[in-house]
């Protein structure tokens, strides 16, 4: 009985800690701008009208679109190795090209109009283009922090 006792004691106590960092880390972020009424045409964007791929990601340009508190929203052209993010929930939304993707343990087929869901913590991308470029709208949340890229050979 007082093992239980204690255990439950542990429990709660571990998850009011749990709330007061989740309260005190999410207090300290700053608030995202305020939203903007906006239309963007996703499929005029081209390559060339997007940022330089970055080191992490050579084969891959990508344009953060939109920012608000608890999610980001960005354009992507390319491909990327497989990795994983560990606090953040990933949607993808295919608007061209044709590939495959790893979700987790498996390879699914791309195609336009196909919506991915990449819960934190799950292996994707290791992308591999059949047709044309992939162009995808990526939208995270909550909004990922820039070192939480997780590299899986």
């Amino acid at each position: 009985m007082i093992k239980h006792i204690v255990t439950a004691a542990i429990a709660g106590a571990a998850f009011i800690l749990g709330i007061a960092a989740n309260h005190a880390t999410s207090s300290a972020r700053a608030a995202a701008a305020p939203l903007l009424p906006a239309a963007i045409d996703l499929t005029a964007i081209s390559p060339d009208d997007m940022p330089p791929p970055s080191a992490i990601f050579p084969n891959l340009r990508s344009k953060t679109l939109v920012v608000a508190d608890g999610m980001t929203a960005a354009l992507s052209i390319g491909t990327a190795p497989k990795h994983y993010h560990a606090g953040a929930n990933e949607i993808q939304i295919i608007l061209d090209g044709t590939g495959t993707e790893w979700l987790g343990d498996r390879q699914v087929t791309l195609k336009p109009g196909m919506l991915v869901v990449i819960p934190s913590g799950t292996n994707h991308a290791g992308l591999t283009e059949t047709s044309g470029h992939l162009k995808f709208v990526s939208i995270k949340t909550p909004p990922q922090d820039p070192a939480d890229v997780h590299f899986v050979p």
